[in-house]
Parts: C-alpha cells; structure tokens; sequence
C-alpha cells in the first residue's frame, strides 16, 4: 500500500487526528462495514447465538473499544476464532438448534452471564500485565489451535452450506461429507456453492470500480436478489429428481426489526457451575492470546510503524467484552481479517474502528428487513473459506518449514484438540513442547546461562542447553536490564543444544532497540545452535 506524501507524520487517534484524517478513516469504516455485516451474522449463527448478537459485539467493539485501547489500525469484532468456544458454551448448557426455542434462549442468556465474567477477567489481566504471557505459549501451539478451529468451522459449516442440519462431533461430521452431498438440497446448495466461487473468484476482477465493494458484500449483491426470486423464504417445497425438499424463513437471517428489543441480558446463575467456570477460562485465555497475537501482527504491517500497548488493548477489550455481553453480544478481539483489510482501505487512525461500528448500528436500526432476506447458505460459505484459510496447505507447509518438531507440536495441537476440546487440546500440544524439550535437555522456566563481565561496559551472556519458548521471559529480563544499563551484550549460544526459532527472531527485534539506544547486541552462533 502506498502512503500519500502528507502521512509522513505519524497519524495519532486523538481529536486532531479525528480532524485530519476524517475522509480517510470513514472511507476505510464504511468498507469494513461492508465486510463485518455478513460475518457478524454468520459467526453469531455459527455460534449458536442469534444473529443479531455479531453485530451487537461489533458495534460495542467499535463505538467503546475505539477510546479504551491505543491499537490505532485494529477492528474489534466477533472472530471467527471464537465460534468453537461459544458453540460449545451454549450446547452445554442446552442448547436445542432450534428444537425447543425457550431451551435455546436460556443457554444464550447462561452463556452471555459466562461472557460478562470473562470480560472482568480479562481487564484484570490487562492490570497485572499480563501480555507478555502469550510469549509462554509455543509458537506451533497456537497455529495448532487455530488451524484445528479453522477445521472444526468447517466441519460444523459445510452441511448449513449444503441446506442440511449440522449435529454431532468434528470427528463425525468430516466422516459424514459425502453423506451430506448425496443428500443435500438443490436449491440451498446451489446457493452456497456459488457462494464460495464469487468470493474465491475476487481475485480475478480487474475492473476498479467492481473491486471498490468487497467480496463479502458483492456475493450478497448477487445472492441476495437471486433468493428472493427463487422465494426460498416461503414456506413450502419443490421436487427435484424424484425428491421432495423444503424451503422457507428456517434458510434465512432472522433479526428482530427493532433493535432495542434484541437487546438481552445474561443469567449469572451458570457461572460457578463447571460449564460456567470452563468457558470463562476458555474465553479468557483464547480470546485474549487472539486478540494479542492479531494486535502484535497488525503492529506489524503498521505503515506507521506504531505499536500496541497490549496491556491496555486487553484493558480495553475486557471492558467492551463485559458491556457486549451484558446487552447480548459475543465475545470480541482484535479480528485481524477485517483489522487487514482497514489497512488496505487507507484506514489513519483507530476512528475507522468507530466509523465501521457506526455504519453497522445505522444500518441494522433502519432497515433490518434487508438482512432478513440472506440465505444462511452464503453466511456458511464465508465461515468454509475462512476455516480453510486459518488450516490451509500452505499453514502446514509453513510449520514444517520451522523445523520437525515445531511440526510436531503443530500437529499434535490439532489432533488433541479434535479429539477432546480447544483447551485440552493446547495443553497437549505445550505438553509436547515440553517433552521435546526435556529430550533436547532443557529444562522449565528457568534460564541456564552465565553472566560474565567485559571491559568498556560490555557483557557475555553464555547460554546452555535447549533455549525454546518458556526461556524467553527470563531472557528477555536479562536483556531489558543491561538495556537500561547502557551494556553492549553478546549472546554467546555456542554451547547450547537447540535454540528455538521463534527466540531467534525475538533476538533479532532485541537488536534493533540496542541499536536504537545507540548500543550493540551480538550473537556468537554456531550453525547447529538452530532449531531445524
């Protein structure tokens, strides 16, 4: 993305910046808007939650977050990241699929009292500073986790793609897709198929004007007018090849036509239950590890270069997660698809977060009846494609050029996962990290080095042994102090069996702040010293 010549300072969200970058903050709001409306919906449904609850979580994400957080480029809304957590929440405590209405309508209020609580463990989290507890976490675990989540989304959304219901475990469901084709009905999955070719096909438009609406928004261009001149939306049935098979409302968005009366509060009485007190940790841990990691790599792709106060963003978030699901909504995180897609947008300044949950609040206050005519169909074909993406080839392709075992760890988090449940399943891919570790003869938490002295303010810092993910905290202590210190530092890892990666590339952004500082940090390697 090129960046005009009056960028050359860097833009900041306070009133000036509202002021001077108006046109292109609320340019890049009402694009993202464009892209937020159906996936709000889609994840809501997905979840379990009704549809207007995605765009309840989005528009607090927006008008709140926006002046609680100082993340300048991200877009804080429901993630697809979260649905397994959600949909799970709900199911276990009772949740029907539409069988008994009043069952559903509890587990909704039950969960939300489980989001609320969340939400305060997150701003507590925020207080004690904890983001840098995310670098605990192997690197390969976290793409496990989400890659088995992109699978589980898949698997939960191919047969709603298809016209069919979607009961039962990942497991079952992937051992169940070419049930779900032979019998799928015509006229629905006609509609999600050509779903998925319009949004993989984007990237084949070459006429500017076409390309200024996102994908999101021309599949439903497109969809939306072809349903309703199908009339998928009234009841009844039709016959093809020799079957009989249903349409009606049951295929389509419903949200209520006036706001206000969607507005639900939670029921606290699950919390201290063991479901309760499950999915709060769950929405706790994976929303906040989401939310930092998205932030961390939007920080990354700042032309502006600004970074993130972690801390305060988790701060922020937890609050607009307690007020989200005090009205009704989902839970939140910096969502790093649409928080891309503002940066490509010409987005300045966090205002484009609030312009994109402003346009959302407008839009589904005046005219719902609009989004009442979206086939569920095309909301599934958006969660298939991003499930794909977050387990894609390439994902598996990427860990396993990190090395074998960060391979291993990968692979083990999406089987533990699938087998059991997202937290278990992390706990099993860090378990394997760690034996890995103590096999390269590592040990925990603990950083094996010695400190020596040089002349002329320099210091030798000799590392032994395996140097992975849990050694970093300390490290980087080490590394802070003689920072502060005004010491120029050589890592000496000559002796060392195995050093991860990840702490190689940490090293790396380490060096840059010595530089900075006008000091040097060193690295005395041997070529063996790396993780392969």
């Amino acid at each position: 993305m090129s960046i005009s010549s009056d960028s050359t300072e860097s833009p900041k969200g306070n009133l000036h910046g509202f002021k001077t970058h108006f046109k292109n903050d609320i340019l890049s709001g009402f694009l993202v808007f464009l892209i937020a409306l159906p996936l709000c919906l889609g994840i809501s449904l997905a979840s379990g939650y009704p549809a207007v609850a995605g765009i309840f979580t989005a528009i607090v994400g927006g008008l709140v977050a926006t002046f609680l957080s100082n993340s300048e480029l991200t877009i804080k809304g429901p993630a697809a990241g979260l649905i397994v957590i959600a949909l799970g929440c709900v199911q276990d405590f009772g949740f029907t699929g539409g069988v008994d209405p009043e069952k559903d309508f509890q587990a909704y209020r039950l969960a939300l009292g489980v989001g609320v609580v969340a939400g305060v463990y997150q701003i507590i989290l925020g207080f004690f500073r904890v983001g840098i507890l995310v670098k605990l976490f192997p690197h390969a675990a976290i793409h496990g986790l989400l890659a088995s989540i992109g699978i589980i989304i898949i698997a939960k959304q191919f047969p709603v793609l298809l016209g069919l219901s979607s009961h039962g475990s990942p497991l079952d469901l992937l051992a169940s897709i070419p049930y779900f084709i032979i019998n799928m009905n015509p006229q629905i999955a006609f509609i999600g198929i050509l779903s998925v070719i319009i949004v993989l096909s984007y990237s084949y438009i070459k006429n500017p004007t076409l390309k200024l609406i996102p994908a999101p928004m021309l599949m439903l261009l497109i969809i939306v007018p072809m349903e309703t001149f199908w009339g998928i939306g009234r009841e009844g049935a039709y016959t093809f090849n020799n079957q009989v098979f249903e349409v009606g409302q049951k295929f389509l968005v419903n949200v209520p036509t006036n706001l206000l009366k969607a507005v639900t509060f939670p029921d606290f009485s699950g919390v201290i239950t063991e479901t309760g007190i499950k999915y709060t940790v769950l929405f706790a841990i994976i929303g906040s590890l989401e939310g930092i990691l998205s932030a961390k790599a939007i920080d990354g792709i700042d032309p502006w270069e600004r970074k993130t106060n972690l801390d305060r963003d988790l701060i922020g978030t937890g609050i607009a997660n307690t007020l989200s699901a005090f009205i009704g909504g989902l839970p939140m995180i910096s969502e790093i698809v649409r928080s891309k897609a503002n940066i490509d947008n010409g987005a300045r300044t966090r205002f484009a977060n609030f312009y994109h949950g402003m346009f959302l609040l407008i839009f589904v206050a005046l005219i719902p009846g609009v989004i009442n005519q979206i086939p569920l169909a095309a909301l599934a074909a958006l969660l298939v494609i991003t499930g794909y993406r977050l387990a894609s080839p390439n994902e598996f392709k990427s860990i396993y050029r990190e090395g074998k075992d960060q391979f291993i760890v990968f692979v083990s988090t999406i089987f533990g996962v699938l087998a059991t449940d997202l937290l278990k399943g992390l706990a099993i891919g860090i378990g394997v990290r760690i034996v890995i570790h103590f096999i390269r003869g590592g040990s925990i938490f603990r950083l094996n080095a010695k400190i020596i002295p040089e002349r002329d303010r320099s210091i030798t810092i000799f590392l032994r042994g395996s140097i992975i993910f849990s050694s970093w905290i300390p490290l980087r202590k080490q590394l802070q102090r003689f920072l502060d210190n005004g010491k120029r530092v050589t890592l000496d890892i000559t002796e060392t069996q195995l050093v991860d990666r990840r702490i190689m590339s940490k090293i790396d952004e380490w060096k840059i702040k010595f530089k900075e500082k006008g000091l040097e940090l060193k690295v005395r390697a041997l070529m063996t010293s790396v993780d392969e």
